[in-house]
């Protein structure tokens, strides 16, 4: 952004702020968080670097906000989920999980760069930017299901929803390890063994 724009946006703090969440996230997302300063966000930002403290009380809590917008943007692209109730369980847990591994590609390199800064992540999770995430829409949609006995009613949620979310982490973790072997996931085989165990019986 340039400085001109920068400076029209100081007339409202709430775009400012915004616009510095906008920019830190961006960020992230290009480069990652090693080496990311507050004068590289302010610059990007077209702000004078003092700025940020305005808004902000630290580099963590702006760092914290664009790791929650990131999120929410990633959350945004999946589009509605499945609703209980409509097509199959086994088409919508493949859908679901479609949605969990582009989710988990998008987010999970950002997570991975910002392990050194534990404060960050701590801020995240006690933010509202954790709320109505992919993992609990996938519980709550599976509790869903078992209640309209569209799944075994012994269906453990807890379990279920771990190995799909396992799944995701193992996938896109290993594309991130250089060397690790790399064995692409089937959506369709994994729901198809999955729904083995929990599909209703008789």
């Amino acid at each position: 952004m340039s400085p001109r724009k920068a400076a029209a946006l100081r007339g409202s703090d709430d775009a400012l702020r915004d616009h510095l969440v906008t920019t830190a996230q961006r960020l992230l997302a290009e480069q990652g968080a090693a080496g990311l300063t507050v004068r590289a966000i302010a610059r990007a930002a077209g702000v004078a670097d003092g700025v940020l403290y305005n808004h902000f009380s630290d580099k963590d809590e702006l760092l914290a906000a664009a790791l929650g917008a990131h999120v929410a943007a990633a959350h945004a692209e999946l589009g509605p989920l499945p609703a209980p109730g409509t097509a199959t369980v086994r088409d919508n847990l493949t859908a679901y999980l479609r949605a969990g591994l582009a989710l988990h590609r998008t987010v999970l390199p950002v997570f991975a760069g910002l392990l050194a800064s534990p404060a960050v992540l701590t801020r995240f999770a006690e933010s509202e930017a954790r709320e109505a995430d992919w993992r609990e829409l996938l519980a709550d949609y599976l509790r869903a299901e078992r209640d309209l006995t569209r799944l075994a009613p012994d269906t453990d949620i807890d379990a279920t929803t771990a190995v799909l979310v396992g799944i995701c982490h193992d996938a896109v973790l290993a594309a991130l390890l250089p060397g690790a072997p790399r064995t692409p996931v089937d959506p369709d085989t994994v729901v198809a063994t999955l729904w083995a165990g929990i599909a209703p019986r008789g």
